[in-house]
């Protein structure tokens, strides 16, 4: 394939075969092949009448407040171009319409990446922004004195953009940890998990399994369990308490809605049946679609940790647009738009 999309005839020549996943490469991403159609076609308009290298201001903003995120993959794209970057600190919150990223350069260098650049923050602010609320709820970061969120999410997401997700919800949104293996190396941070009821259902007994696992993992791994499997969460997280004692870290609820989920009074009794057998020690993990509201009052509850999938995966991205500000220094812009850069003092120079 073309190693960077100059022009139609380059789109042409494009042959991606059959035989492959649907996501995309690295090298196809750098080349421009993820870019909508549009933007090559502005490529061989201008260059036809000699204005693709003009040299143009082009800002970012959003719709709706958000946290920012992604502006390292942002920087993958644009760090090797000869243009100046100004952007937003990563992590910090936004408004909306408030300017998030400003390039300076020839439109020819960077203009091909609106498609890509755009999808990099819009994905990772809104999987941020939901991260972010969930860890608000738990009280804040572990280092601000808060209760652990892990982000659990990736098997509600394309697996290409899963590791991203993970990365993203631990670095910028603040979860304490992630359960797919590339989302937390990219971060360096060990992935977080232990078993699934798959495990406990081969085993047959959930203690059974606790046993066999306690004896054939190392002691680095923490001894988490599920108990809801196969009887009631409190005779089984009694049952592994007594068996395991202190090398019990944790029982995991992940009671399904069809016998009504994870809730208040489940928590609150498990919590209290464990401390009045003198297993204060024992945390209690929460998952099982977890929201906000609902990491609050499980955490009233006694809930220690929160495991969150669907509602930092399923987030929803936040809509940003690239706007041509300013054409060979002088101010410019669609009707509806202020013409002219939009000032922001928290912008860094970046590049």
């Amino acid at each position: 394939m073309p190693k960077f999309i100059n022009s139609l005839a380059d789109v042409a020549k494009l042959n991606v075969g059959k035989d492959r996943f649907l996501s995309a490469t690295h090298e196809e991403i750098r080349s421009g092949a993820t870019t909508d159609i549009y933007f090559v076609n502005t490529r061989d308009v201008l260059s036809s009448v000699g204005r693709l290298d003009i040299q143009v201001t082009a800002e970012v903003f959003a719709r709706a407040d958000g946290v920012f995120a992604g502006l390292g993959e942002v920087m993958e794209i644009l760090k090797a171009l000869p243009i100046s970057v100004e952007a937003l600190p990563e992590g910090e919150e936004f408004s909306p319409k408030e300017t998030l990223l400003r390039i300076r350069g020839s439109y020819g260098d960077f203009g091909i990446y609106e498609t890509a650049i755009l999808g990099f923050l819009a994905s990772s602010s809104g999987w941020a922004k939901a991260a972010r609320e969930c860890v608000k709820a738990a009280g804040g970061t572990v280092s601000e004195g808060g209760k652990p969120v892990l982000s659990f999410g990736a098997r509600h997401l394309h697996p290409s953009v899963a590791s991203v997700m993970d990365s993203v919800a631990v670095k910028i949104g603040g979860c304490a940890g992630a359960s797919s293996i590339l989302g937390a190396k990219l971060i360096d941070k060990i992935p977080s998990g232990t078993v699934p009821h798959t495990a406990v259902l081969l085993m047959g007994d959930t203690l059974a399994l606790a046993k066999a696992y306690d004896a054939a993992l190392p002691s680095d791994i923490g001894r988490v369990f599920l108990v809801d499997t196969f009887k009631d969460e409190t005779e089984e997280s009694l049952r592994l308490a007594k068996a395991l004692g202190d090398r019990l870290d944790a029982v995991r609820l992940d009671t399904p809605g069809e016998r009504g989920g994870v809730t208040f009074d489940l928590v609150r009794e498990l919590r209290y049946r464990l401390d009045s057998a003198s297993f204060k020690h024992v945390k209690i993990v929460a998952t099982g679609g977890l929201t906000p509201d609902r990491i609050r009052s499980l955490s009233e509850a006694g809930a220690d940790i929160f495991g969150v999938g669907s509602y930092i995966a399923h987030a929803t991205p936040i809509d940003t647009t690239m706007d041509i500000k300013e054409i060979e220094g002088s101010p410019v812009a669609k009707r509806g738009r202020l013409p002219g850069c939009i000032t922001n003092p928290r912008l860094v120079r970046i590049q």
